[in-house]
């Protein structure tokens, strides 16, 4: 009878720290969704930025009256995207730190998870 309660205790903890691993890492596969998700709709936000940049230069080309009119477009235009391009890169910046804290703060949820089970398992073992 005791080797059986064994057994099946046994198998029970390790039934219990699979089904909590595999929670684990769909949570984790969530995480990077959401951030993959953000990446994705800043990458459109800058292929639209440079869209707008490449129409705002074909105009300037197009309905340049002249060669002065047409540098000076064009040195508005850079100055102008690059302003956006140092504002975006503050952007990013920001969301990496959100990410950074993101992952540290699942790692150390999940760890603290993980040393519990343990302990728990340990006794059993």
């Amino acid at each position: 009878m005791t080797v059986t309660k064994t057994m099946n205790d046994t198998l029970h903890t390790m039934t219990d720290l699979t089904n909590k691993g595999m929670e684990r890492m769909t949570s984790l596969g969530e995480l990077n969704m959401g951030l993959f998700e953000r990446m994705a709709a800043k990458q459109m936000t800058a292929m639209g930025m440079l869209m707008e940049h490449g129409n705002r230069m074909l105009t300037l080309t197009v309905g340049a009256k002249g060669y002065n009119e047409l540098f000076k477009g064009q040195v508005g235009a850079l100055q102008d995207l690059g302003k956006v391009v140092m504002e975006e890169s503050r952007d990013n910046l920001a969301l990496s730190g959100e990410v950074r804290g993101e992952y540290q703060s699942w790692f150390k949820k999940n760890l603290e998870e993980m040393q519990v089970d343990l302990r728990k398992v340990m006794p059993a073992v």
